[in-house]
Formats: structure tokens, sequence, C-alpha cells
């Protein structure tokens, strides 16, 4: 309050770094200062890598679990907020299915390139991973799109893998395309299914997905992070695509809060039903960085609803009267648009 009376003063408020204490990051503390982003030259950083692996690790545990296989081609949803709370946690995870490392600057921390990982030392197959990521992300890490292309050209280059463990240098032998980055038109947002599902106005479940397919009408990649037309290369990634990732990072909201959640998972499974593909919607939930953990889509709502159906939660929200019962609309809503796609 004392920073907020000060600002509106016309006064200088301190600079202080934006971030996530639960992810380590106690420079953030004290709160009420002026914040900053953390330079995108130095994302992701070690701590985040860190994290990251262990993300990756649960990802390959579920995985095994469910199917008692590797997987071998999954779609990450990669979001600017997301990138900015925890340092990169989510591109991390990424570039651990590949196999891959950054090389960092001692003397900086900025990131200087890529290191793939020799199959000795990884211990398992390469996930070929393909990147759905947000217009914010897009828009404030081109430097980090442009390190994800070149970790898939690096990996893909190693044509010697190709017969086994490395499904990405396969593809490329067969003629794939090898974009692995996309997203909507420059300039664009979203998941191309928000209005739909808020409106009602879609006739069924073919038309979401052949939206969200549409939406990620671009590759990005490149040593700008450049855009190009990408036609259906995007279909082709959903089509082979063992499972989506979606992660949830922040303990203070979750897939019922907002319509972003439900048109990236609902717009993913609506555009892989429409391409017969019955792929995995995996939420990894990260809140407690420590300890990740992937469930199936049905069992993280199924966990939420039983918390919000509670009477202590309602009765919580009653107190707030109005604002309170939109909170349960909301929820109702968001729980309907789920079962649409």
């Amino acid at each position: 309050m004392a920073a907020l009376l000060t600002a509106l003063d016309g006064r200088h408020v301190a600079p202080g770094p934006a971030g996530a204490p639960a992810r380590g990051r106690r420079d953030v503390l004290p709160t009420g200062r002026n914040l900053f982003t953390a330079d995108p030259r130095s994302l992701p950083s070690p701590t985040a890598m860190d994290l990251g692996k262990l993300a990756a690790d649960e990802i390959i545990r579920a995985h095994l679990q469910d199917h008692g296989d590797y997987p071998r081609a999954v779609i990450i949803d990669l979001w600017g907020s997301a990138t900015l709370r925890t340092g990169g946690e989510e591109i991390a995870q990424g570039l651990c299915l590949m196999g891959c490392r950054p090389q960092w600057d001692a003397a900086t921390g900025r990131v200087t390139g890529i290191e793939v990982l020799p199959p000795a030392v990884l211990g398992r197959p390469r996930v070929d991973v393909t990147w759905r990521v947000s217009g914010l992300f897009r828009d404030i890490f081109p430097a980090q799109i442009a390190l994800l292309d070149a970790a898939a050209r690096a990996v893909g280059a190693r044509s010697e893998e190709a017969e086994g463990d490395n499904p990405l240098a396969l593809s490329l032998a067969s003629g794939g395309d090898g974009a692995r980055i996309f997203g909507t038109a420059p300039g664009t947002y979203g998941a191309g299914v928000e209005e739909r599902l808020a409106s009602g106005a879609f006739t069924d479940r073919a038309e979401l997905g052949q939206a969200y397919l549409d939406a990620a009408s671009h590759a990005y990649g490149g040593a700008e992070g450049a855009a190009r037309e990408s036609g259906g290369a995007f279909s082709q990634r959903v089509a082979q695509a063992d499972a989506l990732i979606h992660t949830s990072d922040d303990a203070g909201r979750d897939l019922l809060d907002g319509g972003a959640d439900v048109a990236f998972v609902g717009g993913f499974a609506a555009a892989a039903a429409l391409l017969g593909k019955a792929a995995d919607l995996v939420i990894l939930d990260t809140a407690d960085p420590q300890r990740p953990r992937a469930r199936p889509l049905g069992e993280a709502l199924t966990r939420l609803v039983h918390g919000r159906v509670s009477a202590r939660f309602i009765a919580g929200q009653m107190r707030h009267g109005p604002r309170g019962a939109s909170e349960l609309l909301e929820t109702v809503d968001r729980l309907v648009a789920f079962a649409e796609t």
C-alpha cells in the first residue's frame, strides 16, 4: 500500500524482479516494488532446468505406467505468463524430453547454445516434442523460439539414431516437416475456439477441432524466431502426438479459472478426435515444483470439482454475494466447455 501511494504521488518506486518465491526466487521479496521481468537471454535458468527435468521424468513415468512404453511424440502448451513465473520450466521440460540442455555463459548466465546429450547419457529414447506457443510467448520470447528451433534441428540432424531411439530424426528421414514450434499468425492470439465456446456458436466438436488447427497456422523458428505459414504441418503433429502436456504451475489458479485452459486443452482434444487420434490429455501439476504430478484431464478435473462442491467452498462464495455466485457459474461454464470439446 505504501508503494501504491508513493506511485500515485508521482514519486520514485524502487525496482524489483518479478517471479515466484515458491520456486526459490527470494529476490522478489519484499513486495511493493516496481517489477521488471527476467533477462530473456538467461532463460531457461539452471534452476528451471533442474525442475524441468523432474517434470519431464514425471511425464515419462506416467506414460510408462499407463502404456508400458515410452512416449514418442508430445505437444507442449507453452505460455509467456508461465515462463515469466518459472524462469522457463516448460521450456526445460521439452528440452529434457528431447535429450538436450542449454549451454550458459559462465560470466553472464546467458544461454549461448544447445548441447544434445548422447543416447548413453540419456538412457531412454528421445521424445519428438512440438510446441504450441501462445501469442504472448511469441511476442516476448523470440530468443527462446530460436533456441527451441535450434534444439529440434540439432536432434533431427542425428540421422545415425533414426532407426530406433530418435523419432524426430526418423520423421525427417521419411520426408517430414522439421517445424516443431507453432502458433497463431503474428498479431493474433488465442487457441482459435474461445469465442465459439463462449457464445455456443458452433455446430459440433469437429468444428471446434478444425478451428483449433486453423489457428495454429504459422511455424516459428530461425535465428530471429520468425514466422512462416505452415500449411497443414501442425495437423500432422497433432495426428502423430501421443499426448498433450498442459502445465499448471500456479497454486493460485486452476483449470477452471478463466477460459484459456479449456480453449487450449479442449481445442487439442477436439482436433485430435477430428484426426482420428486418441491422444492423452496430461495435466502436469508443478505447483510444488519439487514434486510434479502428471494426471489425466479427467482425474485433474475430478479433484477440482470435489473441492468446489464442498460445503466450505460454497459457503465461502456465498459470503461474497453476487461475485461468489458468478464464480460458481463460471465453474459450471468451464465444465460444460470441457464436455463440449
